[in-house]
């Protein structure tokens, strides 16, 4: 599958990234706001972006080559939406989540999906106390600000379909008492894009969950030779704290943050190029299924977390080309004659993006 050019913002150079291998994103769109709004920058902005854009680096000394995948985390977490992160083992989907959440001082927990995993083991479940004679809740993995749910397409429909109140809601229902999770809240799903025996398949559905698709590729030669440089220098993938990785931010910045993306403007000629593009793949005689307007949404409120994180205050139509193919990939259906002649998701967006008109 064809990878979307690295998600890379301007900032100051993070430096290397490094790591070794795995130890073992309704579409949450975040908030957007539908008209153009316009805004100057609030002052300590430019502190929020360093330390934010400074989170590669941190994540640097831990992970080699998926500089775009941390941008893409972020971008996640500013707004408020989910990621599903594509990659054969061994390219450090696991290692990236668990030091993103060092460099951000957040909560993180791993959830490994298995076909006999069942919704109470991921939401909680009620818990009888022989001692009080009383039920009382138990809090689950998904109660924390990053979940993993590692290879969710091996669970059943049951299971996965437990996670979409929390995704989209922020909170899980027992008993019919609902519980708010922390803020952030952030679902990081992995699943393996070779291997397809003993797996659900995830529905449209709950693909139109997530934010953005995010696909590691192997690494390339020389960031390969610098992996194993790394562990024969001592890494310890298991040892983030050896590995000097430090918060850098936290949440009470993300939230800062967030709150400043929703000011960033958005003229309504990139609003009309945003919704062309997605009504583009309804018409594509290669899709069965283009992207909803729950797409176009995923589309704003991504293309306006780019643009913050490039120090502008307002969205160009090159903000909405660069997040289209994360945003969107997953959205889109093929017909099965088009699959058979070789077409992707990736090939109908870039078709799309080079035929739709371009605002000046």
């Amino acid at each position: 599958m064809a990878q979307a050019p690295a998600l890379a913002p301007v900032a100051p150079p993070a430096g290397p990234v490094v790591t070794g291998p795995v130890v073992a994103g309704p579409v949450v769109a975040g908030p957007v706001v539908a008209g153009p709004v316009v805004t100057g920058p609030t002052s300590g902005e430019p502190d929020l972006r360093r330390a934010l854009t400074g989170v590669r680096a941190e994540v640097g000394k831990a992970v080699v080559g998926q500089d775009g995948a941390v941008t893409s985390l972020l971008i996640a977490l500013l707004c408020q939406g989910h990621v599903l992160l594509e990659g054969v083992p061994g390219v450090a989907k696991t290692l990236l989540v668990r030091a993103l959440a060092a460099s951000l001082d957040l909560g993180t927990k791993r959830v490994q999906f298995t076909p006999d995993l069942m919704p109470g083991d991921v939401t909680g479940s009620l818990v009888y106390d022989t001692r009080t004679a009383q039920f009382s809740f138990r809090e689950g993995p998904v109660f924390t600000n990053l979940l993993l749910a590692d290879e969710i397409n091996r669970t059943p429909p049951k299971t996965q379909a437990a996670l979409l109140e929390a995704m989209e809601e922020r909170q899980v229902s027992v008993d019919g008492q609902p519980r708010a999770l922390p803020d952030p809240f952030v679902v990081v799903a992995t699943q393996n894009p070779v291997e397809y025996e003993g797996t659900y398949p995830l529905p449209e559905a709950q693909l139109d969950r997530f934010l953005l698709k995010v696909v590691l590729n192997v690494p390339p030669r020389e960031q390969e030779i610098e992996v194993l440089a790394r562990h024969a220098a001592g890494f310890d993938p298991r040892d983030l704290a050896a590995a000097g990785i430090r918060p850098v931010a936290g949440a009470g910045d993300l939230a800062a943050a967030r709150a400043q993306v929703r000011h960033v403007a958005v003229a309504p000629e990139v609003l009309g190029y945003a919704v062309d593009v997605c009504r583009a793949t309804r018409q594509s005689p290669s899709l069965s299924l283009g992207v909803s307007p729950r797409g176009a949404t995923a589309l704003l409120a991504t293309s306006r977390a780019w643009a913050w994180l490039n120090r502008r205050d307002y969205v160009t139509p090159d903000d909405v080309k660069a997040l289209a193919h994360p945003t969107l990939r997953h959205r889109v259906q093929l017909r099965p004659e088009a699959e058979l002649e070789g077409v992707t998701a990736e090939t109908i967006l870039s078709s799309v993006l080079a035929t739709v008109p371009v605002p000046r």
